[in-house]
């Protein structure tokens, strides 16, 4: 492989902002894997946002890379599962398995789609040190005869259509809405974008915690809400304390630890049988690998407000952020009702033929 732009290449990353600026480029925030596509001839490559290769992964997608981009490009776009309207992160995570075998039967039942935002070189030209109105110019050109399962983002500067886009598309399971400067070259590594996302609140069982890396003291929280059916389900974390804070927790939380795991509403999780149905607080995954996932369970007696931007299935797409205590709430009360459940949108009239 020869390219302008070679492999790795650290991807353009957005910082957070409350409200859409006005005056700039929008697209979709895509909830699935960040890649960036090398295409030299016959020899292609993904490369994820840590720079490791996730060609392997998607066998089906690169045979449609092949078939459907310039004969020498490196586009930075996003990998995403679509079907039946929406988005499934979910499913993507289930394709990064070490089993040529499972990921072909994967290829077969959940296809991938590939949705390119960004050029960084076409034929033998470099275009990332071109502002972004030059690179999204060529990327369009390059891709005007692309089909499914490759896409061109869809994209706008009207920053009213692009609130509208905010409002509807989480209904497809998509992200929030990216602002980009048209005038900057493409910047590796970088936070020159802006991400806008939801920001919701929720009540939630503190359950149990991870101790941090560095000692005894609170790595983050382990919370749970209950379902229909009564059962306490693992939904997500609460992350992200200073040290002090870490501490306090420790301390605070000590009463409640529990030495006996088998009157704990997770106690399964010990289990090895019990992760294949369900996400479990003590599961490892293919992410984390040998990472230290233990944890010390706690009386299910706390309830504490979060802060979250949108739920995959029936946990917390992302870390969430703690608000405060809510003594005045019980365990019980805390349930999946409380959630604001998003507009349904159909991701086909984003995506044609996905």
């Amino acid at each position: 492989m020869d390219l302008p732009v070679m492999p790795p290449v650290d991807p353009m990353l957005a910082k957070a902002v409350p409200e859409i600026p006005p005056g700039l480029h929008y697209e979709a925030k895509w909830d699935g894997f960040r890649a960036v596509v090398f295409r030299d001839g016959a020899e292609l490559e993904l490369g994820s946002r840590t720079g490791k290769p996730l060609t392997r992964y998607f066998p089906e997608l690169v045979a449609a890379l092949q078939r459907e981009l310039p004969e020498r490009c490196v586009l930075d776009g996003e990998i995403v599962i679509a079907h039946n309207g929406r988005l499934h992160f979910e499913e993507l995570l289930e394709r990064i398995h070490p089993a040529a075998s499972r990921v072909r039967t994967l290829a077969e039942r959940t296809p991938a789609s590939f949705v390119a935002f960004d050029l960084l070189a076409l034929g033998e030209e470099k275009y990332a040190d071109r502002p972004l109105a030059e690179r999204r110019a060529a990327l369009a050109h390059a891709l005007a005869g692309a089909r499914p399962p490759v896409f061109l983002a869809p994209a706008t500067t009207d920053l009213e259509l692009a609130k509208v886009w905010f409002s509807q598309f989480e209904g497809a399971g998509l992200d929030g809405v990216v602002a980009k400067p048209l005038d900057q070259p493409y910047r590796e590594g970088a936070r020159t974008m802006y991400k806008i996302k939801h920001a919701r609140t929720a009540d939630c069982v503190l359950a149990g915690y991870r101790e941090h890396k560095s000692g005894p003291v609170v790595g983050s929280l382990l919370l749970g809400l209950y379902d229909a059916g009564g059962q306490l389900q693992h939904v997500g974390v609460s992350a992200s304390f200073p040290m002090a804070r870490r501490r306090e927790l420790a301390e605070q939380l000590q009463p409640l630890r529990m030495t006996d795991l088998s009157g704990h509403p997770w106690a399964a999780w010990a289990e090895e049988s019990a992760h294949e149905s369900a996400r479990l607080p003590g599961a490892q995954s293919r992410w984390t690998g040998g990472k230290d996932l233990s944890w010390v369970p706690l009386r299910p007696e706390l309830v504490c407000e979060v802060a979250y931007d949108h739920m995959e299935g029936t946990r917390f797409r992302h870390t969430t952020q703690f608000r405060r205590w809510r003594p005045d709430r019980e365990p019980a009360g805390c349930t999946y009702e409380q959630l604001e459940e998003p507009v349904g949108y159909d991701l086909g009239e984003l995506l044609p033929g996905s």
